[in-house]
């Protein structure tokens, strides 16, 4: 009895084992999406870091003791302000040397005159004069400085009573409008011209963008990089930028017809960075390798590997391989 019991078990199991066996596989399920092209905006992106417009570091051309600091940092100055004032005791010397020279200087004239003297020796006169008027305009500027730009004091280095010795006394730089330098790649340099449009995002203020122009494109290419310099000015209207932001700027070049793939349907090979998707075609799907562009909201410019009208995978990869066949879903 038992031996029969047995050998019913196990021709059961291989009944249920040969119908696991026989049950057809599932096909994967995807969703697809028809690719087509349409008009978008051409664009180069790159990056860099905000500068001030200018910059100017405000010093004294000689070795004077610092009298008064007229500004501190974060004070907004206007050009021809005066930023700070050195000991004018040395000036006040020199105004009176100045002052016999010139009353020697008219002696000297009247002597030639009337004839007491040589032009030789009123061409000497003449000369000390002048080097000495020099010399005291020299002196003149450097007891008060000024601001040569309307800006922003970034740095102060010395405090009242210190003698100057040789770092800057304060730096001061204009920030409206601010600049930014990018690298851009050889194949655009015939395309970008000064005053052309630019888009400026910031990191810091998300979903923002700023309105800037090219201000200057070097004439140059750099061979080891392939790329050229381009100095991007932005108003900064607001003043909500600062120097030390990161920035990324894109280039605009018009709108041309571009074949779009959504960024769903884009498979990254792992270790070797190349880009596939999955085409689905006669109820089968191919895996292929495109090549990309750049990216915009509808998705990634497709420059080889896919052709408008066909249909690409845009959920259900994980199950896809070369060659299966696969069920669609809407």
């Amino acid at each position: 009895m038992a031996t029969l019991i047995l050998a019913a078990l196990v021709a059961v199991a291989g009944c249920t084992q040969d119908k696991e066996q026989a049950a057809p596989e599932k096909k994967p399920v995807v969703k697809l999406y028809t690719v087509a092209s349409r008009q978008v905006v051409q664009r180069y992106e790159c990056t860099g870091t905000v500068e001030s417009f200018k910059k100017n570091h405000i010093s004294p051309a000689m070795q004077v003791r610092i009298e008064q600091i007229l500004v501190e940092v974060g004070d907004r100055v206007t050009q021809g302000q005066t930023l700070v004032r050195m000991e004018n005791s040395q000036f006040t010397q020199q105004q009176a040397q100045l002052d016999n020279l010139r009353k020697d200087y008219e002696r000297t004239l009247n002597l030639f005159q009337a004839g007491g003297i040589s032009r030789q020796e009123v061409d000497r006169v003449r000369t000390n004069l002048d080097v000495m008027e020099a010399s005291f305009a020299n002196l003149r500027n450097n007891i008060a400085l000024k601001s040569p730009i309307n800006g922003v004091i970034t740095a102060r280095n010395y405090d009242a009573g210190d003698m100057y010795s040789g770092t800057p006394v304060l730096t001061v730089e204009q920030i409206q409008p601010l600049k930014t330098l990018i690298h851009v790649t050889e194949e655009f340099f015939p395309r970008v011209t000064r005053n052309m449009p630019v888009e400026v995002r910031l990191d810091i203020y998300p979903g923002e963008v700023f309105e800037g122009r090219v201000h200057l494109v070097y004439p140059t290419i750099d061979a080891a990089s392939r790329t050229f310099g381009v100095e991007v000015s932005i108003p900064n209207a607001g003043m909500k930028i600062r120097p030390g932001m990161f920035a990324r700027v894109s280039l605009l070049f018009g709108q041309a017809e571009r074949v779009l793939v959504p960024d769903v349907a884009v498979v990254k090979q792992s270790g070797t960075g190349d880009r596939y998707v999955y085409v689905y075609k006669d109820g089968k799907v191919s895996y292929r390798k495109v090549a990309l562009g750049p990216r915009h909201e509808e998705g990634y410019e497709v420059i080889s590997g896919v052709l408008a009208s066909e249909q690409v995978v845009v959920s259900g990869h994980s199950r896809l391989v070369d060659g299966a066949e696969a069920e669609v879903i809407k």
